[in-house]
């Protein structure tokens, strides 16, 4: 799996895997209950994940839509 997006902004998580999921494009979003556990303070982001092989894929969508990912070299 690959990290698209870590984030508290659950506007742009929905928006990004609409776009996602109307490519085709499966999401998995990690640690939703665990940033609801700790009261959604804005301390635990959640995290936006796809399969390897959908990954550049899924960063030319966000691009086109003009969402902004981190440079997934940087980690």
């Amino acid at each position: 799996m690959t990290e698209l997006l870590r984030t508290n902004d659950l506007v742009l998580l929905s928006w990004l895997q609409a776009l996602l999921s109307d490519a085709g494009i499966q999401t998995v979003l990690l640690d939703s209950h665990t940033a609801l556990a700790e009261g959604s303070l804005g301390v635990l982001p959640r995290r936006l994940m796809v399969d390897d092989d959908d990954a550049v894929r899924a960063r030319r969508i966000a691009r086109e839509a003009e969402i902004s990912l981190p440079d997934p070299h940087s980690r």
